[in-house]
């Protein structure tokens, strides 16, 4: 397991963006659980942000990708409108202790 960030660094209804060896993930957080995602939309596999560190839709409840405007369920990847939709999102595990957050690449 890598160390990816504490949890006060990845506050409720928040997303941040990462890069670990090599690879470009975000973590968004809901309902106090972090959940930990590929930065690649599966429609045509471009990063989602549309500014660093911003993931997540006007309402803060949905993923959404920057390009095509697809939107993507926070709890498990899946894309619910747009053109990937019934597509998901590649989940990295995650585990969270008193340090923070750590993931499984």
């Amino acid at each position: 397991m890598k160390f990816l960030c504490t949890g006060a660094d990845l506050g409720e209804a928040a997303s941040r963006g990462f890069e670990i060896d090599g690879k470009r993930l975000f973590a968004v957080r809901r309902a106090g659980r972090a959940y930990v995602y590929l930065n690649r939309c599966p429609h045509r596999g471009v990063g989602l942000e549309w500014q660093p560190d911003q993931f997540l839709d006007p309402s803060n409840s949905l993923i959404q990708c920057a390009t095509h405007g697809a939107l993507f369920l926070i709890e498990n990847g899946e894309c619910v409108t747009g053109p990937c939709a019934g597509q998901f999102l590649a989940v990295i595990d995650c585990r969270e202790d008193a340090r923070g957050l750590w993931v499984d690449i």
